[in-house]
């Protein structure tokens, strides 16, 4: 009896050497690296077979929190649209490959016309966030979610949210080389986080986590671990959150689409200050 294709996991065990300053040492010992392995995603809708849209360089595990918020931030589902999030079952893939394969169906046609789907099939590094899309133009229309209706942090509590989603990282304890993203009240508590070698996938995956659990895939909060970029912003306008906040520094194109969108965005935070851009 043949096995059983065995699901990847988030990390993955290598030897390495060590080269160590006294006296010219190394020693060979067992590492942890975080797991890249790439993910396709299909869509289907009635009336239309699974079509590949999008492969993306990702941490496995979260797969269909990935693949429903991703299809969530590129306007081509709505929180109350999803009908399944599965692996495919193509008799022609590889067994090796079952589970880098997920299928959005969607429960009706979505607004997008189906015959601008060819223009969107595309791959992506684990870095890309909007690499998908066609044109400029395209780019820089980014699908809009509800404006977030309830209370924001204030900067007391924005200042400790980079340490908060840091408690929740176990990925990069354990190997140094993952992003993270959590959505968070206003209060400050952590309603998901989730780990992923591409920060554009972590955010995905919070949203997409929210959407499967039957809640508002925004919050009062979205943290990220690295810098604010366009694509950034973009997923938080398209999921509504009501503000962004990086540990890193934003983009001219950051700040511009979050004072046009009115979502609140800080840069620089931790403990001793954060910078508000919009």
């Amino acid at each position: 009896m043949s096995e059983l294709p065995r699901r990847p996991g988030p990390t993955t065990r290598v030897q390495v050497t060590e080269h160590l300053t006294e006296q010219h040492a190394s020693r060979t010992r067992e590492d942890r690296v975080i797991t890249e392995e790439p993910l396709e995603i299909r869509l289907r809708w009635p009336g239309e077979p699974g079509t590949r849209v999008w492969t993306t360089m990702r941490t496995p595990g979260h797969d269909f929190e990935l693949a429903a918020g991703w299809a969530l931030h590129e306007g081509w589902l709505t929180p109350g649209g999803l009908e399944t999030v599965a692996y495919c079952t193509d008799v022609a893939l590889p067994r090796e490959q079952e589970f880098n394969v997920v299928t959005v169906a969607l429960a009706t046609v979505p607004a997008r016309t189906p015959t601008a789907l060819p223009h969107h099939h595309a791959s992506g590094s684990s870095a890309c966030g909007v690499c998908g899309s066609s044109t400029i133009d395209e780019v820089l229309v980014a699908p809009r979610g509800p404006r977030w209706p309830g209370e924001l942090p204030d900067e007391h509590v924005v200042r400790t949210l980079p340490a908060a989603l840091r408690d929740h990282q176990r990925h990069f304890d354990r190997t140094g080389g993952v992003h993270a993203a959590g959505l968070f009240t206003a209060g400050g508590t952590a309603l998901v986080v989730r780990e992923d070698v591409g920060r554009h996938n972590a955010v995905d995956k919070v949203a997409g986590a929210r959407l499967l659990a039957g809640a508002p895939p925004g919050a009062a909060a979205l943290v990220v671990s690295g810098r604010a970029g366009f694509e950034l912003v973009q997923k938080a306008v398209a999921h509504g959150s009501g503000c962004l906040v990086a540990v890193g520094a934003p983009t001219s194109l950051a700040v511009d689409l979050a004072r046009r969108s009115g979502l609140a965005l800080y840069g620089f935070t931790g403990p001793e200050r954060t910078v508000r851009y919009a």
